[in-house]
């Protein structure tokens, strides 16, 4: 009998349907290669943060101007998590840790700068942007009169197709930044171009967050008035969202977040946060984002190298959009039996898709997830050729020995 079943968790105990269903996850997490470029796994100390007895208190409100009594920890972890925020990301002014996610800190950051009905421009959803930059499915697209960006015939932002749209529409906030696009961004040209019409700029970093807290890729920190992002993604951390901005523009920020768009803040959550932070400042991680990286740079060579056709014709961080409208698959199907393979990949519009959303021509790849399992050339050179095989019609049990290998080889940490 092994210690957990002769010390079952309280879980088990109170409720073994759910603890069954969790422990499913654990498998299917430690028998799947995570290649979903907005995933990772966060380390056991943020996981114990994130579940502590504190997802019991209310803290509505803002270090020492609370709503309620005894929030005095829920003050200190707040204030730790902000600081550590400032530190990581230095030159922030002014960090809120408070959104419960990356799309409710986009909503808050909006309303604070762009007021209901207020004009934004943002990038178009099928361009590489996200629902939460002006998409008319999103509350951001119902709420405020918004406009969207697309890129040029090679994938890449054309800057002066945004300043035109930015002069015809005259927002008060220009959003850069996108949730599956594979290069670089120009924040100091975006915001000479929001200047030119006295627009705001807001930046999105979501997804390189963690490349450019290591500085491994050039952020926005000092050059846009606001920038949001998540903390789950390449920061390495929990669930979560959070929001840098201007000291002139903490005050409208913080109200927007609450009362505005939230009660009482998930303190467990920031607790977690405030450790990923203190695991971001470590020496190690910025080895960890560099890998993240290369591991990404040669996954789009290799994939390259096999005649698949890459957004771009390549990546700047850690995201590989593949082209597939010259094979005969879509990105469902390719979704569908990356899965049956073991391996965890998201079908994703490429820019000028013919397809919808739940079809798609493209699928979108991440290595944030697989370098922390550890993954270096050969392993990544070996995922590569499973995706091919994949998009080609191979052999999925065969591939599916491969990966089961890997995951063997690369446990979850």
């Amino acid at each position: 009998m092994s210690h957990a079943e002769s010390h079952p968790s309280p879980l088990r105990i109170a409720d073994a349907e759910v603890a069954a269903w969790l422990q499913r996850e654990d498998r299917r997490q430690s028998n799947t290669l995570t290649l979903i470029a907005s995933e990772n796994h966060c380390s056991a100390a943020v996981r114990e943060a994130s579940s502590s007895r504190i997802t019991d208190k209310y803290a509505e409100g803002y270090p020492n101007r609370r709503y309620y009594g005894g929030c005095e920890i829920a003050d200190g972890i707040e204030e730790l998590a902000r600081q550590r925020a400032m530190q990581l990301f230095a030159g922030a002014e002014d960090a809120n840790v408070q959104p419960h996610s990356g799309t409710t800190a986009n909503l808050s950051a909006l309303l604070a700068l762009a007021g209901p009905n207020g004009r934004i421009v943002g990038m178009a959803l099928k361009a590489g942007g996200h629902l939460s930059h002006g998409h008319d499915k999103s509350h951001t697209g119902m709420v405020f009169q918004a406009r969207q960006y697309g890129v040029d015939g090679t994938g890449r932002i054309d800057l002066d197709d945004v300043r035109k749209l930015v002069k015809e529409h005259q927002p008060k906030v220009l959003i850069a930044g996108g949730s599956s696009y594979c290069r670089n961004i120009d924040y100091a040209a975006f915001a000479a171009i929001a200047r030119e019409v006295g627009a705001l700029l807001l930046a999105d970093i979501a997804h390189p967050a963690g490349l450019m807290a290591a500085g491994v890729v050039p952020g926005p920190i000092g050059i846009a008035d606001v920038v949001t992002m998540t903390t789950h993604k390449t920061l390495r951390g929990p669930r979560g969202g959070m929001i840098l901005a201007k000291k002139d523009l903490a005050k409208a920020i913080n109200s927007s977040v609450f009362p505005g768009s939230q009660g009482g803040p998930l303190v467990q959550q920031i607790a977690a946060k405030a450790v990923a932070f203190g695991e971001a400042l470590q020496p190690g991680f910025r080895g960890y984002q560099q890998r993240v990286k290369e591991n990404a740079a040669m996954l789009a060579e290799r994939l390259l190298s096999q005649g698949l056709d890459l957004v771009t014709g390549g990546t700047d961080n850690h995201i590989v959009l593949v082209d597939l409208r010259k094979t005969d698959v879509t990105g469902a199907q390719v979704e569908e039996r990356a899965l049956a393979a073991g391996l965890s990949v998201n079908k994703n519009a490429v820019p000028g898709d013919p397809r919808p959303p739940m079809v798609t021509s493209g699928l979108r790849l991440g290595t944030a997830a697989v370098t922390t399992r550890g993954f270096g050339r050969d392993q990544i050179l070996a995922v590569a050729d499973v995706i091919v095989g994949l998009v080609r019609g191979g052999d999925v049990d065969r591939y599916r020995t491969t990966v089961q290998g890997l995951c063997e080889a690369f446990p979850l940490p």
